[in-house]
């Protein structure tokens, strides 16, 4: 439906805000010379590509780097189907009753400081993993309580083979330990705490050989590595966390390309392609966009009103106008990548949305408060979709105030329960959906304590539990159905949009695109 003359002024006018306030000023970082000319015989070994945030870290985080880098790997990966798939580990098997996995480890594998990887090695990692639980990150947090639920013991078979042993079944561990729930480092990398000394020694293509804070990280090609060997020799990853900055970057010929969460915004994304010397690669992303209502205080602890926002709100007028089309609008709590995903029709009705919110104001006005990360407006148009959804909103009665935050006041205020909505984002640590649905949905899950969402429900509760002691990986599915539909009826957190990976690159450089995850980060190279 063609958006009528005032909503399309509108619309424009928080773009322009939105966009072009800040206007796209020259790169303030120092950084490597301009990419050559494309006539140049000889190309430098280094490509620089820029991100939002510093996807090191550093010594004091859970991993040290995030996946993205190909530093480190996992014992199982997350497929670009969603489902889990080998890594370090190249096959796994599973007792009759569920509570034995027994995982089969590559060989000739070695950690980037020579150690060979075997099963001491992986065992001492996840005594690493009991020591430090739970160990925070901006990626997702480390916690073998939550991961491995119920593990009693992980035993050596031979040098290749390790058992894990645990009081209940896990018919879905595979899923659960994708990605960043089963990180491997050489045992060398760690001091008695469990915090890295010195740079991280994991297994893949690239190894990381510099760090500056908050500056860069440069890679450099793991010529030892098993698979398919990086093609480019070193890899610069400046942190601009400037949206316009980095786009004045990647202009001037300073970055080759951009990756991370909202390293590209829509908006820029149609700029750039309408000059032939860019690309701009984009997919599906296990990044999920939720608006949190405190349900603990305040008018959002009715469901009424919950709903009643959830249907005021135009997701697709979000995702079209703001997002130009490339993430897709949802009602669901878990991300469309996920292999249990169930598909649930987004509902946009204004009149019941109206009449919902009658009941339970009356006639009256309801000032709330409505919160907006910083680093958000960073990543994304964060401060037009907020006026965006500030408007809906008062044709139901709600006058939103919009507060930006940074980073730790952000986390504050929804700790206390210092707000009423929020806009956040969720990713998939990994491929099974209890991690999601028991943070969000259990009396005592962490989101649901730390967001202030105040959800409880004795029904969720019996049936996070009764799916925790199912081995029928198909039970389980029909719980996770169930899950999904009252999440959306009852709404712990009112879900807006799946994200979509979305990367731009400079045509002097070949095979990078985006990924479910990441990106391509080892097939880039010079193009000829």
């Amino acid at each position: 439906m063609l958006l009528n003359g005032w909503k399309k002024g509108w619309i424009a006018m928080l773009l322009a805000i939105c966009i072009t306030a800040a206007g796209c000023q020259p790169a303030k970082e120092a950084g490597p010379a301009a990419l050559p000319e494309a006539n140049q015989a000889e190309q430098p070994q280094e490509i620089v590509l820029a991100a939002p945030r510093d996807l090191a870290p550093g010594p004091k985080d859970a991993y040290y780097t995030s996946l993205i880098l190909y530093v480190w790997e996992p014992l199982i990966a997350g497929g670009e189907d969603g489902e889990p798939a080998p890594k370090l580990a190249e096959s796994w098997e599973m007792s009759e009753d569920g509570r034995e996995w027994t995982f089969k480890l590559r060989d000739n594998v070695r950690f980037h400081d020579g150690e060979k990887l075997t099963a001491d090695a992986v065992i001492a990692n996840f005594a690493r993993y009991r020591k430090v639980s739970p160990k925070s990150s901006p990626f997702y947090t480390l916690n073998i309580d939550t991961s491995y639920p119920g593990l009693q013991n992980i035993a050596k078979v031979d040098e290749l083979t390790l058992r894990l042993s645990f009081k209940d079944p896990q018919p879905t561990l595979p899923y659960a330990m994708a990605n960043f729930a089963s990180p491997i480092y050489s045992p060398n990398s760690f001091d008695e705490n469990g915090d890295f000394k010195g740079l991280p020694q994991g297994t893949g293509p690239f190894k990381l050989i510099e760090h500056q804070k908050d500056a860069f990280a440069l890679l450099e090609a793991n010529p030892d590595y098993y698979g398919p060997k990086a093609k480019t020799g070193k890899i610069r990853v400046r942190v601009i966390p400037d949206p316009d900055t980095r786009l004045a970057a990647l202009k001037a010929g300073e970055i080759a390309g951009v990756m991370d969460l909202g390293a590209l915004p829509p908006e820029q994304a149609r700029e750039l392609l309408k000059d032939e010397r860019f690309g701009v690669s984009h997919t599906a992303s296990t990044i999920s966009h939720y608006l949190h209502p405190n349900g603990k205080e305040g008018p959002l602890r009715d469901v009424r009103l919950r709903r009643a926002v959830s249907l005021a709100i135009d997701r697709e007028m979000i995702v079209r106008e703001l997002y130009r089309g490339y993430p897709t609008a949802t009602v669901n709590i878990l991300n469309a990548t996920s292999p249990f995903h169930k598909e649930l029709k987004v509902s946009y009705d204004p009149a019941e949305a109206k009449r919902l919110a009658g009941e339970v104001l009356g006639d009256k006005r309801q000032p709330v408060r409505l919160i907006v990360p910083s680093y958000g407006i960073d990543r994304y148009p964060y401060k037009a979709q907020a006026e965006l959804i500030q408007h809906q909103l008062k044709d139901i009665g709600l006058d939103v105030e919009i507060r930006i935050l940074d980073g730790a006041a952000f986390k504050e205020a929804q700790a206390k329960g210092d707000y009423d909505l929020a806009l956040a984002t969720q990713g998939l640590p990994n491929a099974e959906p209890f991690t999601i649905l028991n943070q969000y949905m259990a009396s005592s899950g962490s989101a649901n304590k730390n967001y202030s969402l105040g959800y409880s429900s004795e029904r969720v509760d019996s049936l996070l539990k009764e799916a925790a002691g199912l081995l029928d990986v198909e039970e389980r599915r029909r719980i996770y159905d169930e899950l999904q539909d009252i999440a959306a009826a009852e709404l712990p957190t009112i879900p807006l949009f799946n994200d979509a990976s979305l990367i731009a690159y400079d045509k002097r450089i070949q095979g990078y695109k985006a990924l479910l995850y990441g990106t391509s980060l080892s097939e880039l190279e010079w193009a000829p």
